[in-house]
């Protein structure tokens, strides 16, 4: 239907400008010396508008004739920036797909169609790292321009990833070092460095920055925290100065927590400073029980075994079916010389989960009390216990002697 209306708007302005003509009876005289050129008015308005079309039509050749070579340069640079971004986007694919070959090829093929040699320099670093091409990986990184004012993060954070996989936590943190603000994993990094390091005292602080990010929940967070503390403690195990002013600095919801506490009482006790060990496990078995400090409590001889066994008996009302505390109260109050309750807690210990360290202590106390016949049998209890405890662990294997 369009091209019926457009043939009739064509044979309508025709047939118009045909009409115009021939009412038009004018003329145009060209005088030149020696010619006279006389034409119809519309054979020369032709003849301009002719003459205006080959005009435009001939500097329209020529200028693109003359932006011809830079118009060719422009497409061949546009397909080389094409294949430059299709090799480098294959690259990434390849490396997060595992083929880290492909990928350092693709990569180094996009860098010289043109791809940023920085990016390529760092993905081709981190393929040629997976293939354990060290000499490779550090021959690129060498490769892109350190400027202290500008630091590349890209760079710097890939550097200290790898050289921690090497087991360089040295090389790692000066490699992040240059970074003046660092980003989040920026200080996951540091964080794995400094535990490596066992820059134990830095680590909360950093756990404190990832948790505000939203990198660690509040469970993680704290176990990483718990984690720092504990081999704080263990650090100043030797030293009982250093250890009581480490615990002072513990925040007090850690102080709470089993491992570390077990770690400080446990550091305590070997120092000879029970009163410090003692104090440590009451407080945390007031937040939340353990049985593994309870034990440790009972090894704890300190200046007043009487106060214990009291707090001790406060706690049975609660457990009164744990096998460890039966067996530190009986552990007290043979240090006590209260025989008789001794071996009462001793045998409860015992009914409710034999142990060789009860049977042991329970031995011990027939020996004082002079009955080597029930002592043997205790011993001998306990040393059942411990053989089934090592073929357990072992699987029933024993090894041949050469």
């Amino acid at each position: 239907m369009r091209w019926v209306i457009r043939i009739f708007v064509l044979g309508a302005l025709a047939t118009g400008l045909t009409l115009l003509a021939s009412l038009n009876s004018g003329y145009v005289l060209v005088a030149l010396p020696g010619h006279r050129v006389e034409l119809s008015l519309n054979f020369a308005l032709i003849l301009t508008v002719a003459g205006f079309v080959a005009a435009y039509i001939l500097v329209r050749l020529l200028v693109t004739t003359l932006e011809l070579p830079g118009r060719v340069a422009r497409f061949r640079a546009g397909r080389r920036s094409a294949a430059a971004h299709d090799s480098l986007v294959n690259a990434l694919r390849d490396y997060f797909a595992g083929r880290y070959a492909r990928a350092e090829r693709s990569v180094n093929r996009a860098v010289d169609l043109g791809a940023p040699a920085d990016l390529g320099a760092v993905i081709a670093a981190s393929a040629a790292h997976e293939l354990r091409a060290p000499d490779r990986r550090d021959r690129y990184l060498a490769g892109l321009a350190a400027d202290p004012a500008r630091p590349d993060a890209a760079r710097a954070v890939s550097e200290a990833r790898m050289l921690l996989d090497e087991r360089r936590p040295e090389d790692a943190l000066a490699a992040l070092a240059a970074l003046p603000k660092k980003h989040t994993a920026a200080l996951r990094l540091e964080l794995r460095a400094r535990q490596r390091l066992g820059q134990w005292d830095l680590v909360p602080a950093l756990v404190d920055q990832l948790e505000k990010r939203g990198v660690f929940g509040r469970d993680r967070a704290d176990t990483e925290r718990s984690h720092a503390w504990r081999q704080l403690l263990e650090r100043e195990a030797g030293d009982a100065a250093a250890l009581a002013a480490l615990w002072k600095r513990v925040p007090d919801r850690y102080r709470r927590d089993i491992a570390v506490a077990s770690a400080a009482a446990t550091a305590f006790h070997a120092l000879g400073r029970c009163t410090e060990a003692q104090e440590v496990i009451e407080r945390c078995l007031d937040a939340d029980w353990d049985s593994r400090l309870v034990t440790l409590y009972g090894e704890c001889s300190g200046p007043d075994t009487l106060r214990q066994i009291e707090r001790a008996e406060r706690w049975l009302k609660d457990h009164r079916e744990d096998a460890a505390l039966l067996l530190a109260l009986g552990r007290l109050c043979a240090r006590q010389q209260l025989w008789g309750k001794a071996q009462n807690y001793l045998e409860a210990s015992i009914a409710v989960e034999p142990s060789y360290a009860a049977h042991l202590e329970l031995a011990r106390l027939h020996e004082r009390l002079e009955r080597p016949e029930a002592a043997a049998l205790q011993y001998r209890a306990g040393l059942d216990i411990a053989v089934s405890l090592l073929n357990r662990m072992s699987g029933g294997r024993r090894e041949k002697l050469r």
